[in-house]
């Protein structure tokens, strides 16, 4: 049986953490097993459990107070993750192997870790060899995509995980919620873009041509791949959470494994009633669907 799992992406700030929570209380509620692991070594605060926490393994704070490494934010991230990937050892071990696993891996919000670094592309090899269907799941905050041209930033940063990665990728628009009226109505337009009619309306704020003969050229790009749409998350709207972790489950083929359980037979059968034959004939019904 194979086992589940989603890499939740996303810029610094984009609401990984939360959307990780809002899924776990979602999952209570529809009585689903559903399992977190921490792949941020910087990570503060987080208010659900963990199944595995790479803190435990190593942290940024005690790779920069390293005298002999002197890193930085940023280089003793990188540092955690590639010690992180030279000991795949430690998660399998935390893992354990348990079938029907669904698992939301936490990582880290460095967007060069999607882009350019092989890290987080050697985890989802790994992951594949331990029977993991997995799907990525890139966040961006829906505050800072409602100008166009932010907008093509966060989709560029989208599809180059996608492309670098080589997984199903779900995008969303976190923090839905936190808009006002008229920003979610603006937003709409941004969910299923039309990218050269973006560029059209906002040709007006282009001085140079240069610089609109590369917009031009980006939104082609775009337009050509034509891979990058977004979902909204209102993490209020137990519909809207249900409808982003069915195309999520839709991309991993999530339940189409599972086994059909026979009913049990009551103890006691009332008299003149065939239920061996009943349960056999419905038995059969369903092997035939």
């Amino acid at each position: 049986m194979p086992r589940y799992a989603q890499l939740v992406m996303g810029p610094a700030g984009s609401g990984k953490s939360t959307y990780c929570s809002t899924l776990i209380q979602h999952a209570e509620a529809i009585n689903r097993s559903v399992q977190v692991v921490n792949l941020d070594p910087a990570a503060e605060h987080f208010d659900y459990p963990v199944m595995a926490d790479i803190r435990e393994l190593i942290m940024v704070d005690d790779v920069m107070e390293d005298e002999s490494l002197r890193f930085g934010p940023n280089g003793g991230l990188v540092f955690c993750m590639e010690y992180f990937v030279n000991n795949f050892d430690w998660l399998e071990e935390s893992l354990g192997h348990v079938e029907d696993d669904y698992i939301l891996f936490d990582c880290p919000g460095q967007i060069e870790l999607y882009t350019h670094l092989p890290v987080m592309r050697q985890l989802v090899e790994q992951l594949q060899q331990w029977e993991f269907r997995v799907c990525g799941v890139f966040l961006v905050d829906s505050q800072f995509m409602v100008e166009t041209f932010k907008f093509i930033s966060g989709i560029m940063a989208a599809l180059s995980a996608m492309v670098s990665l080589e997984i199903p990728t779900v995008n969303i628009m976190t923090k839905m919620d936190l808009l006002n009226p008229k920003a979610k109505k603006e937003i709409e337009k941004y969910l299923d873009p039309d990218m050269y009619s973006m560029m059209e309306d906002n040709s007006v704020t282009i001085r140079s041509k240069k610089f609109k003969k590369l917009t031009k050229a980006i939104c082609g790009l775009i337009d050509d791949y034509s891979m990058v749409r977004f979902l909204p998350f209102d993490r209020t709207d137990e519909e809207g959470i249900n409808i982003v972790l069915q195309h999520i489950d839709f991309s991993i083929q999530y339940g189409e494994d599972l086994e059909f359980k026979e009913p049990k037979e009551p103890e006691e059968e009332p008299d003149n009633t065939n239920y061996d034959d009943f349960f056999q004939d419905k038995v059969e019904d369903w092997e035939v669907t």
